[in-house]
């Protein structure tokens, strides 16, 4: 999995109604693992939404060496609330990842991979479930990382993957955050079905490196 974010960060902050300052990133089509991306968390000591910069790739706090850390950039939503490695964070530092498309890779018969750009069908932007952690070293080195929990795919998704990102609609961002009591658990599911559109995509998007808006632009049929 992969995704875009192509909106820019001060319209991300008013539509997640953020406080503070906004860290200024470039846009881009091609996010991908162990890069840094936009986060919207609740701040830990004030409570409110921030839009912050953390590593895709999940390093949790009681690693003891960074260097060896596993970094997992998904957490099953079946099991996320169990897991030693992503319990504490499920229970206090859940995260919403904004974003404007997903790109997904169907496997043919040859072995050959396709890849997918994935959207919501009303235009608005995506939000990912996801956990994120602080973690510091001996010597005061903090790194925040984020990872996106992911659920079975839906109907719409199921012919090119059988996972799919968990997404946050917007009347439950505040529970999927922290801000109001309530059990989270029952929002991690499948995405209703015809919430999400998709399109064949150029294989150009395999490559971290291309970076483009012609990266989500569809294929020309037949």
């Amino acid at each position: 999995m992969r995704y875009a974010r192509f909106l820019l960060p001060e319209a991300i902050a008013r539509l997640f109604r953020t406080a503070g300052a906004v860290r200024n990133i470039a846009l881009s089509w091609n996010v991908a693992p162990s890069q840094q991306a936009m986060v919207v968390r609740r701040h830990p000591e004030t409570g409110k939404r921030h839009l912050d910069l953390l590593t895709w790739g999940l390093v949790p706090h009681w690693t003891k060496d960074l260097r060896q850390a596993r970094r997992p950039i998904n957490a099953r939503a079946e099991t996320v609330a169990t897991s030693p490695m992503f319990n504490d964070a499920f229970a206090r530092r859940r995260a919403l990842i904004p974003a404007q498309a997903l790109y997904e890779w169907q496997r043919a018969e040859n072995g050959a991979k396709q890849p997918y750009g994935i959207a919501r069908r009303d235009g608005e932007t995506l939000a990912f479930a996801g956990l994120w952690e602080g973690w510091r070293s001996p010597g005061g080195e903090v790194v925040r990382s984020f990872t996106i929990i992911v659920t079975a795919a839906n109907a719409t998704m199921a012919p090119i993957h059988d996972r799919m990102p968990v997404i946050v609609e917007p009347p439950d961002w505040p529970l999927w955050l922290g801000e109001t009591e309530g059990d989270a658990a029952w929002l991690l599911r499948p995405t209703a079905e015809h919430t999400l559109r998709l399109w064949p995509v150029s294989t150009r998007v395999n490559k971290p490196a291309n970076n483009d808006a012609d990266l989500i632009t569809p294929l020309p049929s037949g």
